[in-house]
């Protein structure tokens, strides 16, 4: 009887010691992700950080608000979707993300760029925006959120109809930025994030106060996660105030 205990007391030892040295890599997760394109460069120094202290692994799908909604409504399952609030609330309602899950990440603005080589306008005041529309050759804007603003922006200045020919407004998830550096519209509008640091474009800054617009990026769970519980670690060191410093470096504020 006491050699049987003593061997079930061996097994229980044994068993605690393989559990307790075990590698962190055997126990990581897979957390996929479909976040907003203009979220890029910060969202990617933060993923990395986190996956060099959790073993975690973060497999990103980049695409457009607009696109990344279809998707998400279309039936596809994703642990996070981090795109702008209100489509993350549109999301919520339809029962695709968790009820009580929004997460405000980061809050952006419109900028405006030019493509290089073009002379510099004066984008500080309303007027000098509206006039810089209307000398462009050509105008381009996203088909998300700061698109549908613009949109609007354009209507309220009263030359939507004036300017309607010479605008391009891409399929959502195309960059702006990238159809400026190639020569392919001479005047656009996008988030300010998308314009840092992006050879081909001189970056004329953000929209003045007046006529500004911002958008609230928002991260969402999935209802059916297949990683949940890593996925709410992620939106911890998102979240957290360490992470303040790289969402400033792309031109957006902590949400």
């Amino acid at each position: 009887m006491l050699s049987h205990y003593r061997s079930v007391v061996r097994g229980i030892l044994i068993a605690a010691f393989m559990i307790a040295s075990f590698p962190r890599g055997a126990l990581s997760a897979e957390i996929k992700v479909i976040a907003a394109n203009a979220l890029k460069d910060g969202y990617t120094e933060l993923v990395s950080s986190f996956e060099k202290s959790s073993g975690h692994t973060v497999i990103t799908t980049w695409a457009g608000t607009v696109n990344a909604t279809k998707r998400v409504s279309d039936g596809e399952v994703y642990d996070l979707v981090i795109i702008s609030s209100g489509n993350i609330d549109q999301l919520i309602a339809a029962g695709k993300l968790a009820a009580g899950s929004r997460a405000d990440f980061a809050k952006a603005g419109i900028g405006v760029a030019v493509r290089a080589g073009l002379p510099k306008p004066d984008v500080s005041t309303n007027e000098t925006v509206k006039a810089a529309v209307l000398a462009a050759k050509s105008v381009v804007y996203s088909a998300g959120p700061s698109g549908a603003y613009v949109g609007e922006l354009l209507k309220k200045m009263g030359i939507a109809e004036q300017v309607a020919s010479k605008v391009k407004q891409p399929s959502s998830g195309a960059e702006v930025a990238a159809i400026l550096a190639r020569g392919e519209a001479d005047f656009g509008f996008a988030q300010v994030s998308e314009f840092l640091n992006v050879p081909g474009l001189i970056d004329l800054g953000p929209l003045p106060a007046s006529i500004q617009n911002f958008t609230i990026y928002a991260i969402g769970r999935h209802v059916a996660a297949p990683s949940s519980d890593a996925a709410q670690a992620l939106v911890k060191h998102l979240k957290s105030p360490e992470a303040a410093p790289a969402i400033k470096k792309m031109g957006m504020e902590p949400g």
